[in-house]
C-alpha cells in the first residue's frame, strides 16, 4: 500500500473514531442528568461532577484524535476510557422491575453489544498509538511522530 493511501486511511480512522467522542461529550453539556444518572446507578460518587468532566475529556480527546495532536497519548487514554465503560456500565445483565423478562432480555442484549462496541473501539484505539496520526496530523507538522509508512 502506498504511503498516500496509508495516510489517507489513518485519516479517515481518525475521523471515524473521533466524531463519536465529540458529539457524546457535547451532549453531555446539553443534558447531563442521563449521564449523572447512569454514573450514581453504577455506585460511583459526583456523578454531576464526573459527568462535566467526561464532557471535556471525550470533546478534547476527540478533538486531539481528529487533528491527530499527542495521537498516541489521546490513543491510549480513550482506550483506556473505553474499556472502563465497557467494564463498568455494560458488563451486567438488565433486570428492570415491572419490565416484561423479553423486554429486559433484549435491553441485556443490546448493554452487551455496548460491551463489544467498546472493546472494539479500545483496540481501534490502540492500533492508533501503535502507529500514530500519519502525514495528515499536527503531530506530522511538528515532526513529533514518524509518519506511517
Amino acid at each position: 500500500m502506498s504511503t498516500t493511501a496509508t495516510n489517507s486511511l489513518l485519516l479517515v480512522g481518525r475521523v471515524l473514531l473521533s466524531g463519536m467522542f465529540i458529539l457524546s461529550g457535547f451532549q453531555k453539556f446539553g443534558d447531563p442528568a442521563g449521564t449523572a444518572g447512569m454514573i450514581t446507578g453504577a455506585g460511583i460518587p459526583a456523578a454531576t461532577l464526573l459527568t462535566y468532566l467526561v464532557a471535556v475529556f471525550e470533546v478534547a480527546g476527540g478533538f486531539a484524535i481528529l487533528t491527530g495532536f499527542q495521537t498516541r497519548i489521546a490513543a491510549i487514554l480513550l482506550a483506556l476510557f473505553s474499556a472502563f465503560t465497557a467494564l463498568v456500565f455494560h458488563s451486567g445483565a438488565i433486570a428492570i422491575p415491572g419490565f416484561p423478562d423479553a423486554a429486559n432480555g433484549l435491553l441485556t442484549m443490546f448493554n452487551q453489544l455496548s460491551m463489544m462496541k467498546n472493546l472494539t473501539i479500545a483496540g481501534g484505539f490502540l492500533a492508533l498509538a501503535a502507529v500514530g496520526a500519519g502525514a495528515f496530523s499536527i503531530d506530522a507538522r511538528r515532526g513529533s511522530v514518524a509518519i506511517a509508512a
